[in-house]
């Protein structure tokens, strides 16, 4: 694991010096909006607010339809480059209906570390790596006692995001 943010941390600072737009992230105060790819779900939507360096990023998503993901995280992103490295902490809730009576749910910390590059006026591309660790699960099958696994999880997450 600490490889992976290494990694992370290198090829954005390798990356070629870029100019950050005035409507991104690290330049006052914002909105962008996105979709991502794998991560806390297979295809989400995202709301993020920035101002300055720091975010708050909301993601509504699903697996396959049969499940809602929730997130909150707030993000500090580092450097003046076009591509900038970030970390952010925040929780991330499921809810799933199997068919039955009752909707399981699950409460997950998560912790995002990765790169967001700035691309051409308002547009940016992210590779994420979410480490996450169940702190709280209530199964749909109420007969279901089998302990919650609390091993930490990592995640990959592609995303693009639109500076409005």
């Amino acid at each position: 694991m600490k490889s992976i943010i290494l990694v992370v941390l290198l090829i954005a600072n390798l990356s070629v010096p870029g100019t950050i737009l005035a409507q991104a992230t690290g330049r006052g105060d914002g909105v962008r909006f996105g979709l991502s790819l794998g991560g806390i779900s297979t295809v989400g939507a995202t709301v993020e607010f920035f101002s300055g360096s720091r975010s708050i990023d909301l993601t509504l998503g699903t697996w396959s339809f049969h499940e809602l993901s929730v997130s909150a995280v707030a993000k500090q992103y580092v450097g003046e480059k076009a591509a900038r490295p970030f970390v952010g902490a925040g929780l991330w809730m499921v809810f799933a209906a199997p068919g039955n009576d009752r909707i399981g749910a699950a409460l997950i910390a998560r912790v995002p570390v990765g790169v967001d590059w700035t691309l051409a006026d308002r547009h940016a591309l992210g590779a994420v790596v979410n480490l996450n660790r169940g702190l709280w699960v209530r199964r749909a099958d109420q007969e279901d006692e089998v302990p919650m696994n609390k091993r930490l999880v990592p995640l990959p997450e592609l995303y693009y995001r639109f500076t409005s």
